[in-house]
């Protein structure tokens, strides 16, 4: 994990990054953006010129240096008197992926502010991101992401810039987490594996001594107390499910909720079984699962004053003699039956089983519980409707809704409110059982939040998130998001629990 430090002073790094932008009435204008830097910009934009830079998003341009051995510019788009710290956060991202390689690189961009500079050590940090756990002979041919990271701002020796620069850090340690766990292979990552992971990761976090108590459910526990759904789902594989409870009690919190996540390990369909062409990205279909995990390790470490219970229901959803067959009744924890018209739609089964679970232990005795969020990659209908970088928000408590979104507007990641029209419900009614796995396919997004609403008090604020598109990108990587598994929703899980414990 990338190191982070602060600084007033001379650049004595090898590399330096600065911003580059654009006048807008005049795109062809360059404008260096240098931060606490005085550099001879005259010379530099003549340079830039003849290259053809353009300070777009997501462009490097790299000139030798005079101080320093490299100077790498990175495009901040449209000139602004104050840039987004999104803006920011993706260009110091886009220049970390691009100089892996270089062990020590300092970044002058625009610090207006304390969140400017928490924005750009944060993206620095997880633009410093690379997974080759697997790689063989050519492990040694990868280029080493960066290991110190030096922020150039006035504000250096404040304490609450030093605070941000740490809270980076944490935040980065965790997003890895994240993707390692959804970059990793189906043939490694299994209900039991990720189990055992996530267990070494809450000792590292401090375990006890940081408020922290792991608890997991085997296969036959399951099957004993009737988690229907989670063993129903897990049956078809030799890979048993778990089901893994990881809560965070600091000794006085003002605040408890709940955190769900779909630990769908391998997803093959099941006797609905997936078209060969894609099935690989199956593998991510926990990330769900891995950023609730991830979020409540990242909000220990912060030592925040809020309780957080995380659950994972994990199994592997495979084809055998032993599956779930299409028409099957299976009971949810709790005693509602679900007819299984469709052995794909298999995460709203394990996650109705885990809701139900957190929602009976987060008001047990006088216990409160003050909201429930659910983080699922549970329907290719999200991705029609918002595409790959941005995920849904489904709700009953526009409130609980609008407090969400403003955290993700702070931690710089892409949600969208979406309805849940009563209308669709009856759609989810079953002639055999108290409801179907499916209903309408138009509107399937908004269909299977439906399905998860059954399984919520009408009284309890509730978040259902699904990051079916952003949680893993086959695309080409950009800003700070890799290739792969993305890390989405743990920050925002973090940043959300930060205001709600103020």
């Amino acid at each position: 994990m990338a190191k982070v430090h602060l600084t007033d002073g001379a650049v004595t790094q090898d590399v330096l990054v600065i911003g580059l932008a654009f006048k807008q009435a005049h795109p062809e204008k360059l404008v260096i953006e240098s931060g606490v830097l005085t550099l001879d910009e005259k010379t530099l934009l003549s340079v830039l010129g003849d290259l053809g830079a353009t300070g777009k998003a997501d462009e490097i341009i790299k000139l030798p240096g005079t101080s320093t051995r490299l100077i790498a510019f990175t495009g901040l788009g449209v000139e602004k008197k104050k840039y987004p710290h999104e803006v920011l956060r993706r260009a110091s991202g886009a220049a970390s992926r691009d100089l892996a390689g270089n062990k020590s690189v300092a970044f002058s961009l625009p610090t207006d502010d304390i969140e400017s500079i928490a924005a750009i050590a944060e993206g620095a940090v997880l633009g410093a991101y690379s997974f080759d756990e697997f790689r063989g002979s050519t492990k040694a041919a990868q280029r080493e992401p960066i290991s110190e990271i030096t922020v150039h701002t006035n504000f250096a020796t404040k304490t609450e810039a030093k605070a941000a620069a740490k809270r980076a850090v944490i935040v980065g340690q965790y997003t890895t987490l994240v993707r390692d766990l959804i970059n990793m292979p189906p043939s490694h990552l299994t209900p039991t594996t990720f189990t055992q992971l996530i267990s070494q990761a809450v000792t590292l976090a401090g375990g006890s001594a940081a408020g922290l108590k792991v608890s997991i459910w085997d296969e036959k526990q399951l099957k004993a107390q009737g988690f229907g759904g989670i063993t129903g789902v897990g049956q078809g594989s030799a890979n048993p499910p778990r089901l893994l409870h990881i809560s965070y009690t600091p000794t006085k919190y003002k605040k408890k909720f709940a955190y769900v996540g779909k630990g769908i390990t391998f997803d093959s369909g099941g006797l609905a079984l997936k078209p060969a062409a894609g099935m690989e990205a199956m593998k991510s279909d926990m990330s769900g699962a891995a950023a609730v995990c991830a979020a409540v390790l990242a909000i220990a470490t912060l030592k925040l004053p809020i309780a957080i219970d995380s659950w994972a229901p994990l199994a592997e959803n495979m084809v055998s003699d032993t599956a779930t067959r299409p028409s099957d009744i299976i009971t949810i924890y709790g005693g509602k039956t679900v007819e299984v018209l469709n052995p794909d739609a298999e995460g709203r089964l394990v996650l109705a089983d885990a809701l139900s679970k957190a929602i009976e232990i987060g008001r047990k005795g006088k216990s409160t519980l003050d909201g429930i969020i659910d983080v699922a990659t549970l329907t290719g209908a999200q991705v029609v409707a918002l595409g790959t970088r941005t995920s849904a928000v489904m709700t009953n408590d526009e409130n609980f809704s609008a407090t969400f979104l403003a955290a993700t507007q702070q931690s710089g990641e892409a949600f969208w409110p979406m309805p849940l029209p009563e209308e669709l419900r009856a759609s989810l009614d079953s002639p055999v059982a108290d409801l179907a796995n499916i209903g309408d396919r138009m509107g399937g997004m908004l269909v299977a939040g439906l399905f998860l609403k059954d399984f919520i008090p009408s009284d309890l604020p509730w978040l259902h998130l699904d990051i079916a598109g952003p949680a893993y990108n086959e695309g080409t990587a950009h800003g700070y998001t890799p290739v792969g598994g993305t890390g989405i929703a743990m920050r925002s899980l973090v940043t959300l629990a930060e205001n709600l414990s103020k």
